[in-house]
């Protein structure tokens, strides 16, 4: 007689509970693995072009004994819509057996909804003892794998049921804790895996507040330590842990794609492996997207790598509480990977998004928008389309850490939404200030304009590693100027107020390809091509550089003036402005001349035709980059003298 009938025979069922707890977890995972393994023939079979999954991995997680479940997808075959499977009569007492083993801690509970689970268990029984021989059809296969509630009742919405109820039973009956985790017939060498992930847990747990969620309870099965945590109180949304030795895996499940790739994303950052169920969902069944499931394994060298990883998988499960809700409330404000990349962001800050959700949500941040003037935000408007979209993943991410550090504060509601509104107002400034891109791709000018100076100063069109070097080094400066100009057209398209800067930045665009070009010719020179350059042509040619440096200069300077400028600015900083839109006009002036000099210069010295070619235009590019300098100041000029007002545009003008 076995230990277990012996101790039911002494009227001592209740001792019996830990391991029929034990087995119906382990019943659970045998029938989770065989419905992805029915769902995986059924996708094959509508599909046999498809390569077939590879559940190999998660047979073995599973620890079943059906070999002939591997072979579902490659037997399995459609026809008019109903699904054959040679092993069906097989599956069915497999499924019957297992349901039964998981619903077995609840025989005999006075609860109503244990009892409610009893009735729905004998009713699957019979449903599955009446299959047909080998076929499925549309409806049965539904009523086998769905899980959307609100409809009729489904094996795979009890077997989920039946999870939860044997994840709060086993925190009832559990009369031990470690770090607050519920633990039955544990190894010695157990207590310190279950410490570190919920050392891992308690860190974060306060991110959480009163919210439902995070109860761990462990136990040992066999040669596996089981770790489980009820995220909340979503159906399917728990956590399996198995430790084995060094190997961790971790058996998740998720009603929503998009979570589930944000926790795959975040335990894939701390070493875990999914296999290819752990981004495949039951596409075609489940009425289109019911749920994903994956597993995730962590192959660690040493007892101290593995007590790593579970501390950094507790560290990341509260992050999945209320997610979904939390994306719905950004994707009002912004796009949705940028919704997706504030919640990532504010993880990684350990500050997560609840705190966000109870100080108000998106209400917080409408609130703040309407606070400003209609100057900087209109009715209907998204913050991505009025500050960017690195401003406002920026400002989003700042709002759910300053919600969460403050709750945790307990400051108040009112305390919070203020210092939201003060937090818009800081990121508003600082994207309000429209000559700010400008200002940053002027910076590129000015350095290659500085770098083709500095390079005829030491003689670098003789040098062809230097002047390589410069080319190399001025392309990237090149490119990040295009970015700068990508970024504002971005934000022009949806906001007409940035046309008039996204004008100036395309004219002075212009400047920055003529310079990078005139540096990748000054290398085309360096290999040989300087036959003839004279002293006085050098001279020339310096000079002219010279004169596009003090223009990238002063249009650096103009810029840097503009941003302060408005009706009430004081008339010396309105002079200074001019003067310095001014002098790029002398400048230019000064290049046509210069530029006509060379040209003959380089006419009566250089006979080489290639040396010809080039040493013109190098100075023809120079000079097309002053001119796109001089109208990007003409039209800067006029945009200014549009907003301080038409009474001072007589000043210089």
């Amino acid at each position: 007689m076995e230990k277990v009938d012996v101790v039911a025979a002494l009227g001592q069922s209740k001792l019996l509970l830990p391991a029929r707890i034990t087995g119906a977890l382990a019943a659970n995972d045998r029938l989770k693995f065989a419905l992805t393994a029915l769902q995986a023939a059924a996708a094959h079979a509508a599909d046999g072009a498809a390569p077939l999954s590879n559940l190999s991995r998660d047979y073995a997680a599973a620890h079943i004994n059906a070999p002939w479940l591997l072979e579902m997808q490659a037997t399995a075959w459609l026809e008019g819509g109903t699904l054959h499977l040679a092993d069906l009569a097989r599956l069915g007492k497999l499924l019957g057996e297992d349901i039964r083993l998981m619903a077995r801690p609840l025989e005999g509970s006075a609860d109503a909804d244990h009892k409610a689970q009893i009735a729905r268990v004998d009713h699957w029984c019979d449903w599955l003892d009446q299959l047909n021989a080998g076929v499925l059809d549309d409806a049965q296969m539904l009523a086998l794998t769905g899980g959307k509630r609100g409809e009729s009742d489904t094996f795979h919405i009890l077997v989920m049921d039946l999870h939860k109820s044997l994840n709060r039973l086993a925190v009832d009956m559990s009369d031990d804790t470690v770090d607050g985790a519920h633990v039955w017939q544990l190894d010695a060498a157990d207590r310190p895996r279950i410490a570190a992930f919920m050392r891992g847990l308690n860190r974060t747990r306060r991110l959480k507040f009163d919210h439902p969620g995070l109860d761990t309870a462990a136990t040992r099965d066999g040669a596996r330590l089981l770790i489980q945590n009820d995220i909340g109180t979503n159906d399917v949304h728990v956590l399996v842990i198995q430790v084995e030795g060094f190997s961790i895996t971790l058996t998740y499940s998720d009603l929503h794609e998009r979570r589930f790739a944000f926790f795959q994303g975040l335990l894939s950052e701390i070493g875990a492996q999914w296999s290819d169920v752990g981004a495949r969902r039951s596409a075609g069944l489940n009425s289109g997207a019911d749920y994903v499931v994956g597993t995730a394994r962590f192959d660690c060298a040493d007892l101290a790598a593995a007590d790593a990883a579970l501390e950094g998988l507790g560290a990341r499960i509260v992050f999945l509480i209320d997610w979904n809700r939390a994306r719905k409330r950004l994707n009002r404000l912004v796009a949705k990977p940028l919704s997706i990349a504030v919640l990532t962001e504010a993880a990684h800050r350990e500050a997560g998004h609840m705190g966000w959700l109870m100080a108000g949500a998106d209400q917080l941040v409408f609130d703040a928008m309407e606070a400003l003037s209609p100057d900087h935000f209109r009715i209907g408007d998204r913050l991505d389309s009025v500050l960017g979209a690195a401003e406002a993943q920026d400002f989003l991410t700042e709002a759910l850490v300053l919600s969460s550090h403050a709750l945790q504060a307990d400051q108040t509601a009112a305390l919070i939404a203020d210092q939201i509104r003060l937090l818009l107002s800081r990121h508003v400034r600082r994207h309000r200030d429209e000559f700010a891109l400008l200002g940053e791709h002027a910076a590129f000018c000015h350095a290659l304009a500085e770098g083709i100076r500095d390079a005829l100063a030491y003689g670098h069109e003789t040098d062809v590693k230097a002047a390589r070097k410069l080319s190399e080094r001025a392309k990237i400066w090149e490119r990040k100027a295009d970015h700068l100009v990508m970024r504002l057209r971005d934000q022009a398209a949806g906001n007409a107020r940035w046309l008039p800067f996204l004008q100036l930045i395309e004219c002075a665009d212009d400047a920055a390809d003529a310079l990078e070009e005139a540096v990748f010719i000054l290398s085309l020179i360096a290999e040989d091509n300087h036959h003839g350059w004279s002293d006085e042509l050098r001279t020339a040619l310096r000079r002219l550089a010279d004169k596009v440096l003090e223009a990238a200069q002063d249009h650096v300077k103009a810029l840097t003036t503009a941003r302060t400028l408005d009706e009430a600015s004081l008339a010396q900083d309105q002079d200074e402005f001019l003067a310095a839109c001014w002098r790029v006009v002398d400048a230019e002036k000064a290049c046509d001349v210069l530029t006509r000099e060379i040209r003959r210069l380089f006419v009566r010295n250089v006979s080489d035709a290639a040396t010809l070619s080039l040493g013109t235009d190098f100075a023809a590019a120079l000079e097309a980059s002053i001119d796109a300098l001089l109208r990007t100041g003409y039209a800067m000029r006029g945009l200014v003298l549009t907003r301080v007002g038409a009474g001072n545009q007589g000043r210089r003008a």
